[in-house]
């Protein structure tokens, strides 16, 4: 562990790890959604998102948004069609595919998510100075465009 990349790689390592342990990650599985009050799986948290920053999607856009196969993704949106979270909808612009658009419930549900992760985070974070905090948004932010961009796969961020 004499370059700094070691210790990243390390500390990204315990990263997943901590998120994959945490109370909100061993709560059930397999529905993709739960009350709503912050009880969605990974998965249906981080395609609500998506939809959410960039509307309606078919599933080809999804493929390629994520680096999924079709089968994959059809399978989870069927799940969270069946849990109400999203609806099928025609092509705006006449297309043949049909895409995927967040509904209320959906929405509901993941602002209900993220509220809770976000409080978590400030609970986290709560001995940091805004200063600490402000820096290590800004690191990550810029760790995951360099991911995307090397990967090709640009991910939406909400404008300030």
């Amino acid at each position: 562990m004499d370059r700094p990349t070691d210790l990243i790689e390390y500390e990204t390592m315990l990263l997943g790890r901590h998120v994959h342990m945490s109370p909100r990650a061993k709560r059930g599985s397999g529905s993709g959604s739960g009350s709503g009050s912050g009880n969605l799986e990974r998965s249906a948290y981080i395609l609500l998102s998506r939809l959410r920053m960039e509307g309606p999607m078919s599933i080809g856009q999804l493929s390629d948004a994520f680096g999924l196969d079709a089968s994959t993704l059809n399978r989870q949106t069927a799940a969270m069609m069946r849990a109400g979270l999203v609806e099928r909808i025609p092509d705006e612009k006449g297309g043949i595919a049909r895409k995927f658009r967040i509904t209320e419930e959906g929405a509901r549900s993941l602002e209900a998510e993220r509220a809770e992760i976000v409080s978590g985070l400030d609970n986290i974070l709560k001995e940091w100075t805004p200063e600490e905090v402000a820096v290590f948004a800004a690191c990550l932010k810029r760790f995951n465009t360099d991911i995307e961009r090397v990967n090709g796969r640009p991910w939406p961020r909400p404008r300030p």
